[in-house]
């Protein structure tokens, strides 16, 4: 029976406890001009870091940060914070130049979907102070990250097999995720957002089960990098630090009990665009992954149309997932 489409006005529920974190990047703004519009409706406590990264604290929801994302300036703006007053005024100067060709990023701290709501507003109130988002750049890969928890067992654990589950969710839906959240030609073809290879998605896929050990070898071995639309070097080096920080050895990789699903536009700019938007496409991977019967089945097509050599026909695949995902109201 077709399950009743549900409305985008809210963020949708999933069937588990579960904290998000979001990351906005855009433009249109400075650091000075995101830390007002922000605290005007947050009235937290702020922390000046630096000239490239600001902080305000809720009382109630946590930390949010403002920084612009280019770590080689945020590493000198640190550094100078005590320096003399020319070194200050260099890297203001920077900075400023910096402020128009590198994103503006801001980083909500882990939230319930209840507490998403208040959200929306701060988003609001970015969009009329000026914000830009995805179409503002052909130079810059404007998107937003969603950083869900993880689930756990009884004792607070993280399990192999619920991460399999995800993995395999998400890869069954990847290529369709591609063209449901429109993703623009400049973060197609930004070091970003790749796509998994098709050789690890049949590995992934054949799989009945799996350790942890053998989830993350897998994992490394195909996908040694931060670029992937979901990135899982940071949960993985939360779990196993030393085997992901030998393979990638990149200092950038946040541990973190989160998956890192980095694929949707961030549209601030548009009057109708909010965090539900980009949320739907997380909602539909998590929907797939807790139904058992759904997700069996995908993963015995997938791999009966695999052929050798050309795999698996991707348009004819995006069309059938995204039928059934209308027929079942998740779309």
């Amino acid at each position: 029976m077709k399950e009743k489409a549900i409305s985008k006005a809210a963020f949708l529920p999933i069937d588990r406890e579960c904290t998000v974190g979001f990351e906005l990047e855009f433009s249109g703004l400075s650091v000075q001009q995101t830390l007002d519009t922000l605290q005007h409706h947050l009235q937290g406590d702020i922390e000046n870091i630096s000239l490239a990264e600001r902080t305000i604290t809720h009382a109630e929801l946590g930390k949010f940060q403002i920084e612009l994302d280019w770590s080689y300036l945020k590493k000198v703006a640190k550094r100078q914070s005590q320096s003399q007053s020319g070194e200050k005024t260099w890297l203001k100067e920077v900075g400023n130049l910096a402020e128009k060709v590198v994103p503006l990023e801001v980083v909500c701290p882990p939230l319930t979907l209840e507490q998403c709501e208040q959200l929306l507003p701060l988003t609001d109130a970015l969009r009329s102070a000026g914000a830009r988002g995805t179409d503002e750049s052909w130079l810059a890969a404007y998107g937003v990250h969603i950083n869900a928890e993880v689930p756990t067992n009884d004792d607070d654990e993280i399990e192999s097999e619920a991460l399999h589950r995800y993995l395999q969710a998400y890869g069954l839906l990847q290529w369709w995720l591609f063209d449901a959240h429109q993703v623009n030609t400049t973060r197609k073809v930004s070091p970003y957002i790749d796509k998994y290879p098709e050789s690890y998605l049949r590995l992934l896929l054949a799989q009945e089960s799996v350790t942890m050990p053998l989830l993350i070898n897998d994992y490394l071995e195909h996908n040694a990098s931060r670029n992937r639309a979901l990135d899982m070097l940071p949960l993985f080096a939360h779990i196993d630090p030393e085997r992901v920080y030998e393979v990638v050895g990149d200092d950038k990789i946040k541990s973190r009990p989160t998956f890192h699903y980095r694929l949707p536009n961030c549209h601030i700019e548009q009057p109708d665009w909010n965090l539900t938007v980009p949320w739907k496409g997380w909602w539909v991977i998590e929907k797939l992954a807790n139904d058992e019967r759904a997700l069996e089945y995908w993963r015995s097509q997938f791999l009966e149309q695999s052929r050798p050599l050309i795999g698996v026909a991707e348009t004819d695949w995006k069309r059938r997932i995204n039928e059934w995902l209308i027929d079942r109201g998740w779309w």
